[in-house]
């Protein structure tokens, strides 16, 4: 399996010829989810859920379909009857070759006067890679790549590394990193590399690695 990091919550995984897309938001790029086969969106929020991006990649490969939940099948179902798919904790399905199963119900608190949204995370070939969207969800299943929301409004840097310790996976890549500076990620290397207990790694936009 490839994995290819786009920017912040973006990513692609690419397998047997087929292309799996997941969270191509406002902050990836314009063309992050054009070639997949497939797309899975996490919630609604608009750094995850970009109804041009989306658009452009039914439009370009009309063999495409898209999972979420129901807050994002509301909004775009409609302009693709039939090819959106309502999804929520628990489901299992296939896309694009892929295994998917659904774990999670809520993103993480922002701040008790803000109501939560739904959010839900995808857990790709039986482990091989999980990512939460914005929460900090706990999959009842071992992974192998973890994709670790590195910064965000609602996290800091002890719910990061506690996050990694109790999902223990055998690597964590980076990811909702795109309000990160460059000045500052050393001190997320360095500290979630010491005390995570899991191999930490980072990819620029753009680059791949081999799971």
């Amino acid at each position: 399996m490839k994995l290819t990091k786009k920017s912040h919550a973006c990513v692609r995984l690419e397998k047997d010829g087929q292309t799996l897309v997941l969270d191509p938001g406002g902050f990836s790029e314009e063309d992050a989810a054009l070639g997949a086969d497939a797309l899975l969106v996490t919630h609604e929020h608009p750094d995850h859920f970009d109804e041009f991006r989306l658009r452009a990649a039914m439009e370009n490969n009309p063999a495409a379909r898209i999972w979420t939940l129901k807050a994002v099948a509301d909004r775009i179902s409609s302009a693709f009857p039939g090819r959106v798919h309502t999804v929520g904790h628990g489901d299992t399905f296939s896309a694009a070759g892929f295994d998917v199963q659904v774990h999670g119900e809520l993103h993480a608190v922002i701040h008790p006067d803000i109501p939560r949204i739904t959010n839900v995370g995808y857990l790709i070939d039986d482990g091989r890679v999980f990512h939460p969207g914005d929460a900090l969800t706990v999959p009842d299943h071992a992974v192998e790549t973890l994709m670790l929301p590195v910064m965000a409004p609602w996290s800091k840097i002890s719910e990061v590394i506690d996050y990694v310790r109790e999902v223990g996976p055998q690597r964590a890549y980076d990811i909702h990193d795109a309000l990160l500076t460059d000045l500052a990620r050393p001190i997320y290397d360095r500290q979630i590399g010491a005390l995570g207990g899991s191999e930490h790694l980072r990819l620029a936009a753009g680059e791949s690695a081999q799971l």
